[in-house]
């Protein structure tokens, strides 16, 4: 990319890299702030992004969980500079969630299959 790419053209280019995903701010259609990118999760196979890993909760990192999401479920809004989610955050709240003492077995399909049948999506393995 060079130095002289407007910010208008950043924005409109459809690929952003991995790194720049986490820290992303995470927003619901109502506009309240609900947490940001932790982390994504790729199929090694295919390459698609599987799911969004949301941080949401606690305070300065204490008691934070991590809420994976469905990836078709975010959409990106240029104005916000965030993603946004068709979630409450009531939804969110009893989202299937890790801590930080440990992750999920990613390996396990029931595991996903949970996540996405809580959201109404179908899983990404079968896309």
């Amino acid at each position: 990319m060079s130095a002289t790419m407007t910010a208008a053209s950043h924005a409109a280019n459809p690929l952003i890299a991995g790194a720049r995903v986490a820290g992303t701010d995470v927003y619901n259609t109502a506009g309240e702030h609900l947490g940001s990118i932790y982390d994504v999760m790729l199929d090694k196979a295919t390459g698609k992004v599987a799911y969004a890993i949301m941080s949401f909760g606690g305070f300065l990192g204490l008691g934070e969980k991590y809420h994976p999401i469905p990836w078709s479920m975010l959409d990106y809004d240029v104005d916000k500079g965030g993603y946004v989610v068709p979630l409450t955050r009531e939804k969110l709240e009893a989202a299937p969630m890790y801590g930080a003492d440990g992750e999920p077995d990613w390996h396990d399909k029931e595991y996903g299959k949970r996540v996405h049948d809580y959201y109404g999506t179908m899983p990404y393995w079968m896309m």
